[in-house]
């Protein structure tokens, strides 16, 4: 049996529904594509933020650490060196110090020759004041040799921190404290005191 053949109102409604579908199916495609584009971005951006954010947390934490421990070895390079120099300035200290002691103990034999020197009368002859000359310059000069320095102040301004005033004596011909007689010599061994210079210091007259 033949198909019956569509009205023309049939063929109508069949063009203007054909016309709907080939516009609508487009848009629509279209749109979801962007959605889905949308969707894809929004969660690619969500699954690398937290990434990074662990990434520049970390990267801080390792610029801090190494700054810590620039820092650190800067210091105790400084300690290093500070412990070295002073090692060193305890060393050289105590090498011209070593014999400050021994020093003391051979003062008394040079003011003995000193005295011996200055004691002996017209009677002593001459080889024996030559004797004890040389004797008291070679104490001297080994004294010279190890940095050890007379103080023979005669003559000069009093300072306490050199010697010892053992009287006050007054004086019109000198200015007031100055030194006007040297009982004891005094001496330095590198600069520093060992013993102070006994001295007899002028005062202003009544």
């Amino acid at each position: 049996m033949a198909k019956d053949s569509q009205t023309p109102l049939d063929d109508e409604l069949a063009r203007q529904q054909e016309e709907a579908d080939a516009q609508v199916e487009p848009e629509t495609v279209e749109g979801e594509v962007e959605d889905v584009a949308e969707g894809a971005e929004e969660a690619a951006e969500v699954a690398e933020n937290p990434e990074a954010e662990v990434l520049a947390a970390r990267v801080e934490e390792l610029e801090q650490t190494l700054a810590e421990t620039k820092d650190q070895a800067m210091r105790t390079a400084a300690e290093a060196q500070n412990v070295r120099r002073r090692a060193e300035h305890d060393a050289e200290k105590a090498r011209k110090f070593a014999l400050e002691k021994f020093v003391k103990e051979l003062l008394p034999v040079v003011d003995s020759l000193e005295k011996a020197l200055e004691a002996m009368g017209e009677d002593a002859t001459e080889a024996h004041r030559e004797g004890v000359s040389m004797t008291l310059k070679m104490q001297r000069d080994v004294l010279a040799k190890f940095g050890v320095e007379e103080i023979e102040p005669q003559g000069e301004p009093f300072d306490p921190q050199y010697h010892e005033a053992m009287a006050m004596v007054p004086n019109p011909e000198l200015e007031p404290n100055t030194v006007m007689e040297v009982m004891q010599k005094g001496y330095l061994l590198n600069g520093r005191l060992v013993r102070p210079a006994m001295v007899v210091v002028s005062q202003a007259a009544g």
